[in-house]
């Protein structure tokens, strides 16, 4: 079976995108995700997406970690998709529903707005998410948001200075996380510009996350260290970011895509 796909990043943040919506796919085995992603003998990507249809939006995007797990959300490729799609459309998605909106060199993601209970997170017993009274190494005081997927948020002088590689991992599977979460390390630089760099759950550290930035500004305003709309720098790039208490979030950034392909299905077993 001969399958065409797409590859595109946000930022970076690289997929590989493949089409449902007109060519029916075999299920998505957790090593067959895991074999396309392998930047040696694969495709290689951080995120495998697949596009199929939907009763309730105008398709629904199903997204794969490079370990083959499949998570709720991502901000860059939902960028990404609104490009290849070139035009306004709702997508299904299993963190909701999503509004994107193409623009030159970019698009602008419309997200559901962000839960702060502990339970939404979830984390593994109630807590104050503001600030919660927790710590790994040199890490402590963090917030936590769930923006379609469970992040937490740490402000540190400088996010260039953390081991993020070693201490990404451990609290990535801490038992407090009991879904896993993704790990954002972020200094402010301004009241309209936030420095990031994110551990993703099931990718590890990766050029940009788009919902990484929403959970990390958001935070921020919460604990009235910046104002919206505010610009997140990424290693690979910058998105900006508008939110207000008690409404949906909007990210806007660049995405592009990279080239295109088709490889044979039982190639990836």
């Amino acid at each position: 079976m001969r399958v065409p796909f797409t590859k595109m990043h946000g930022l970076g943040n690289d997929f590989v995108v493949l089409d449902a919506r007109t060519q029916e796919l075999p299920a998505l085995e957790r090593s067959r995700v895991a074999a396309i992603s392998d930047r040696q003998t694969g495709i290689g990507c951080d995120q495998l997406i697949v596009l199929e249809p939907s009763e309730d939006a105008d398709f629904r995007m199903r997204i794969y970690n490079q370990d083959g797990g499949e998570v709720e959300a991502c901000g860059n490729a939902s960028r990404a998709v609104a490009i290849l799609h070139g035009s306004d459309a709702r997508i299904e998605t299993a963190g909701g529903i999503l509004s994107v909106s193409p623009a030159a060199g970019g698009a602008s993601v419309q997200m559901d707005e962000p839960r702060f209970g502990w339970n939404d997170i979830p984390l593994a017993y109630a807590m104050d998410t503001l600030a919660m009274p927790v710590g790994w190494d040199m890490l402590d005081d963090p917030g936590a948001v769930n923006v379609g997927n469970p992040h937490v948020v740490f402000f540190v002088d400088n996010t260039d200075t953390i081991p993020l590689d070693r201490l990404g991992p451990e609290i990535e599977n801490d038992p407090l996380f009991p879904n896993r979460v993704n790990v954002n390390v972020a200094t402010v630089e301004s009241r309209k510009r936030i420095r990031l760099r994110v551990w993703e759950r099931g990718a590890g550290l990766t050029r940009a996350c788009g919902t990484g930035a929403c959970a990390t500004a958001i935070h921020a305003m919460r604990r009235k260290l910046v104002d919206s709309p505010v610009t997140v720098a990424l290693p690979g790039g910058e998105l900006v970011i508008e939110w207000r208490e008690g409404t949906s979030i909007r990210m806007t950034g660049p995405a592009t895509e990279s080239f295109r392909g088709s490889f044979e299905w039982d190639d990836y077993a």
